[in-house]
């Protein structure tokens, strides 16, 4: 269970970057609003998954899923460039968390 609340944590991650963006420079208020609704979830659920969880484990999970999650909404959303070493690197970091994932389980 507590996989499934870092993942969301990771989730309001992206949520509070994209909101940063949008919010320029916290000029926007619905989009500064965003910002401190999903800053304050991420940071209440990595708080309680990390009770269970090695706190390096789920730090470095955490900050990868908001990593990814990010890039890709640049790429996606803000027509940031999706070339091959940046989509390469997004990869190993995507093999990384699995990794992370896999080895804070059978430890």
């Amino acid at each position: 269970m507590n996989w499934i609340i870092l993942i969301i944590a990771g989730l309001f991650e992206i949520g509070f970057t994209t909101c940063l963006k949008l919010s320029n420079n916290f000029s926007n208020v619905k989009w500064s609003v965003g910002f401190f609704i999903c800053i304050m979830f991420s940071f209440l659920l990595l708080n309680k998954a990390s009770q269970t969880l090695p706190m390096g484990t789920a730090y470095a999970v955490w900050t990868g899923i908001g990593a990814v999650g990010t890039v890709m909404i640049g790429i996606i959303y803000f027509n940031e460039p999706a070339t091959f070493w940046r989509l390469f690197f997004i990869c190993t970091l995507i093999g990384s968390i699995a990794g992370l994932k896999f080895f804070a389980s059978h430890s």
